[in-house]
């Protein structure tokens, strides 16, 4: 089977080490994390991973397994990519050298629905939010002026529907 960009969700203990364990078991089976997203859940005390990485069906069954072994996990779900929705957020500073790059670029921004939250008299920070598609499309774009900076968040997903992998009361 071959390999391919596969998302993991699992809700984690909110507590300081849990993040270290977790990808540290990754670096022991020598699997390598392309995004990890972390926040706080509905629940008090919970905090949900999004993990995506390159693998095939075998690895990720592996990888869950062995998330599932781990103390501080409380539940590991493997997303299928035609059942979630997914997000990614990205910050992209760029140079502006003149009047009428700034307003093509800022053009650019507006069709891609992003946002301009900051400006300088070189640069202009847009924040744009998507499918990681759309965000590779922005920022290929926004090399041709230039990119001075750029951060991103990795994908963050849910499940569609009904669907989670939520902890019931």
């Amino acid at each position: 089977m071959q390999n391919s960009t596969k998302v993991i969700a699992a809700i984690v203990e909110n507590k300081p080490g849990v993040l270290h364990s977790i990808a540290n078991m990754f670096r022991r089976r020598g699997y390598n994390i392309e995004s990890i997203t972390v926040g706080h859940t509905e629940k008090k005390g919970l905090a949900r991973m999004t993990i995506t990485l390159n693998g095939d069906n075998k690895t990720i069954e592996q990888v869950v397994k062995q998330m599932n072994k781990l103390i501080d996990v409380v539940k590991v779900s493997y997303l299928e990519k035609e059942n979630i929705v997914t997000r990614e957020l990205a910050l992209v500073k760029i140079k502006v050298i003149d009047a009428k790059t700034r307003s093509d670029a800022i053009n650019c921004v507006e069709v891609f629905r992003g946002r301009v939250v900051d400006v300088s008299p070189e640069t202009l920070t847009v924040e744009i939010t998507g499918t990681s598609d759309k965000i590779d499309a922005f920022v290929n774009l926004m090399r041709t002026y230039g990119i001075m900076e750029l951060a991103r968040t990795g994908l963050t997903a849910l499940s569609r529907g009904v669907k989670s992998i939520r902890i019931i009361d």
